[in-house]
């Protein structure tokens, strides 16, 4: 089987071409007219439907249903492993090319669809549309790219000759995973963990955000349509705290695949290392957490640029990104001019509604999340000076103002902290080398980016500047599959490069195969 070479998929372009505009409006009128329904948990052939439910709501208008759902529990969650694992038998033998053929085919549904699928998360997560359509875009490039990863490595493999054997190194699956998925990229890094497990050969049970199981939900039906057999994916929605844990806990899973918090993870992790009665195996875990990420503007920056790069960086899509900028550090010398121009910038940020096309910066995604954001700004206007924003916008969601906090020392707990949210530390630096050093004094190590003209500067930092994803002269958020594989060191994870060429690998396990040969 031969596929085309890959290539990212194309970005809308919401104002600049009128029918990407008249797609995306269609398409948020249609959603609009399916909110509220109900869905059921999907195990084997089953759809299940539970006395106990949840509700998912949009978070620009708290009081609107998105979706209502059935709710796991510990025993469904072992149903749903046994299914996987049934399931298993049978596809971790199915040929290559077919589990390739159906990512090839989800990503076309995607792509076809790929206007509702981004409606979708306007109204359950809060993107904006330019957001949104990012995000679907990265769904598909996983399907895409992914397929052809499996083509590749299920290829022969380069080993050394030893003469009077026939030797060869196969590629073959672990078994049962676990793919839980956090509600900030409810569809591409949901489609990214779930794909590369699948077309390695391997079954899931899905166990998405209780934030975004409506997303979830469409996908799981997405690869339906493309002929996933049932079983192959087992949709799962429910707590973390006794699904979750029950998933992670049973002693037929293989792996976990995750992303979300650094606390969530090390849960995750600590629970899959202890070894359960009956199983096998060392659970494997994939996971990428949180960031706390700087952008350096050296003292020889384009300060236009940097100011830009910052901004956007910090507040896309609320700062609820891992990889979002959560601390400028700039050197002393270009300070004031940066901070006066990052001002006007961010002031200019529209905060509202994304359903509408003009919004730049959304809700963030619940009340404890505003909550929690919010007790940050007041601890960061004790440990630094309030520039601009500082509380809540109006509106009947969970709005908050993009916050800008000025002259906060390294230690501060707002410049360690992963918040989560549209709020942004500058501190100072005397020189290049302290802003290095300042870059790397959290725990974290997942993206950062250099704005600087200076070449030894850039040579410096790209060995120094510790973390999985460097960007220079640009923002340090928007990795794109192929060109920028994804995932940070220490407690940002376990630096699995997502959309790189050895994440299948994390999905299989090698076997040598030696013959000897007579004559």
């Amino acid at each position: 089987m031969q596929l085309s070479p890959f290539r990212n998929e194309p970005l809308c372009d919401f104002k600049g071409n009128p029918e990407h505009f008249r797609r995306m409006s269609e398409a948020l009128e249609d959603v609009r007219r399916e909110l509220g329904k109900k869905y059921p948990l999907v195990i084997g052939a089953e759809r299940i439907e539970t006395k106990e439910t949840f509700h998912s709501h949009n978070p620009s208008n708290k009081d609107q249903i998105v979706g209502t759902f059935s709710k796991g529990s510990p025993e469904l969650a072992a149903r749903a492993i046994e299914q996987a694992e049934k399931a298993f038998e049978s596809w971790s033998r199915t040929p290559v090319d077919t589990r390739v053929n159906l990512l090839v085919s989800t990503a076309k549904i995607l792509r076809d669809r790929k206007f509702h699928y981004a409606a979708w998360m306007v109204y359950e997560v809060g993107k904006s549309w330019a957001e949104a359509d990012a995000d679907v875009a990265e769904a598909i490039d996983f399907c895409e790219f992914y397929a052809r990863e499996m083509l590749r490595i299920a290829g022969p493999q380069p080993l050394t000759p030893v003469p009077g054997e026939r030797n060869r190194l196969e590629y073959i699956p672990l078994g049962v995973g676990v793919v839980i998925p956090p509600w900030n990229f409810p569809l591409a890094i949901l489609t990214g963990m779930t794909t590369a497990s699948i077309v390695a050969g391997n079954t899931v049970v899905l166990k998405p955000s209780s934030d975004s199981p409506t997303i979830a939900f469409k996908f799981f039906e997405a690869l339906e349509e493309a002929g996933m057999p049932p079983g192959v994916v087992n949709f799962l929605p429910g707590p973390g705290s006794t699904v979750g844990d029950a998933l992670v806990a049973h002693p037929r899973t293989r792996f976990i695949a995750f992303t979300g918090s650094k606390e969530v993870g090390l849960h995750i992790n600590e629970l899959a290392a202890k070894h359960q009665p009956g199983q096998i195996w060392i659970k494997r875990v994939i996971a990428e957490m949180g960031g706390k990420d700087s952008i350096i503007v050296d003292s020889e920056a384009d300060l236009e640029a940097a100011v830009e790069g910052v901004a956007v960086s910090a507040f896309g899509y609320q700062g609820q990104k891992c990889s979002a900028c959560s601390r400028a550090i700039v050197d002393e010398k270009v300070y004031e001019a940066f901070l006066e121009k990052l001002k006007e910038r961010v002031q200019a940020i529209k905060v509202g509604d994304p359903a509408d096309a003009e919004t730049y910066m959304g809700p963030v995604i619940n009340s404890r999340a505003k909550d929690s954001i919010l007790e940050y700004i007041r601890i960061g206007k004790k440990e630094g000076r309030l520039i601009t924003g500082g509380k809540e916008a109006s509106g009947p969601g969970h709005f908050i103002e993009p916050t800008v906090i000025a002259d906060v020392p390294p230690k501060a707990r707002i410049s360690q902290e992963e918040i989560f949210g549209p709020v942004l530390a500058v501190l100072k630096a005397s020189d290049f080398d302290e802003a290095l050093a300042i870059a790397n004094n959290t725990e974290y190590g997942l993206t950062g980016a250099v704005y600087t003209k200076n070449r030894a500067k850039i040579e410096k930092a790209a060995e120094r500047f510790h973390v999985g994803n460097l960007y220079f002269n640009r923002k340090c958020t928007g990795a794109l599959v192929g060109g920028h594989p994804f995932g940070g060191f220490n407690m940002s994870g376990t630096d699995s490069k997502a959309g790189g060429r050895d994440y299948l690998l994390l999905f299989t396990q090698a076997k040598s195969i030696s013959e000897k040969q007579t004559a």
